[in-house]
């Protein structure tokens, strides 16, 4: 049983779909949640031990955020969350679409991770950051700018964990496949059997559940992956083990 013995876990895009079962799954093993999202989203749950809302686009309120996170006192790990994309393909990445998704998917992950080092450095059970990265960094499956943005969240990571190891940090990243969460309505709107047709390429046959994220970050930043750090995770439901698809058509 992972327990975090009422240690502070930091989680962005705290109110998302994922994030709600992050909320849920590090209050269960333990953790004092420190719950960030926008102005607006609701972080009522009794699960979250302290609110923080700021536009992750905005670097003053970001540091402002961080500043005020760190003066509660020490963090045993922060979990980089949030994250968005709507440029589906290269012809719907406009120059604006590039910077907006790079912004928000690898730059205020950074800006934020780095803000908090000092809350997280010199601790005797050590600290963690877990970066919710994607699939997308690893193959394409389109949303070309997210992706780039993050791979590149996926670098940023390896250098937490190679240059603060010696502060007692270990950094990895989580890929998840596709997730069924909110970010899926709008193409539901579009293709009622769009989420039935992608389960269909997974060798599990399903689309990847917010909790297995979740379990998957609450593991990574728990003392029991002591030993692992600068790695990035699959939890994919098997899709990039193989393309599926290709196989059955030629076992024909």
């Amino acid at each position: 049983m992972i327990d975090f013995e009422r240690r502070r876990v930091v989680i962005t895009g705290a109110a998302g779909g994922i994030g709600q079962a992050m909320v849920e799954t590090f209050a269960r093993c333990g953790a004092a949640v420190v719950a960030c999202d926008l102005e607006g989203t609701d972080l009522s749950s009794p699960d979250i031990a302290e609110a923080h809302r700021f536009d992750l686009l905005d670097d003053d309120a970001v540091l402002q955020a961080a500043r005020a996170i760190a003066a509660a006192g020490p963090l045993a790990a922060v979990i980089s969350n949030a994250g968005w994309t709507r440029a589906e393909t290269l012809d719907h990445v406009t120059p604006e679409a590039l910077s907006r998704e790079l912004d928000l998917n690898l730059r205020s992950a950074a800006v934020l991770s780095k803000a908090l080092l000092p809350a997280m450095r010199g601790q005797d059970k050590g600290a963690a950051f877990v970066f919710i990265s994607s699939v997308n960094a690893l193959a394409h499956f389109g949303n070309p700018a997210y992706a780039a943005a993050k791979a590149g969240l996926n670098a940023w990571m390896r250098a937490l964990a190679v240059e603060e190891a010696r502060n007692g940090i270990r950094a990895n990243a989580i890929a998840p496949g596709s997730v069924r969460t909110p970010a899926w309505d709008h193409r539901l709107e579009r293709e009622p059997q769009i989420a039935e047709n992608v389960a269909r390429l997974y060798p599990l046959g399903r689309l990847v559940e917010p909790q297995e994220v979740a379990r998957a970050a609450a593991f990574l930043a728990s003392p029991a992956a002591s030993g692992i750090t600068g790695v990035t995770l699959p939890v994919d439901g098997g899709i990039l083990s193989g393309n599926l698809p290709f196989l059955e058509q030629i076992a024909r």
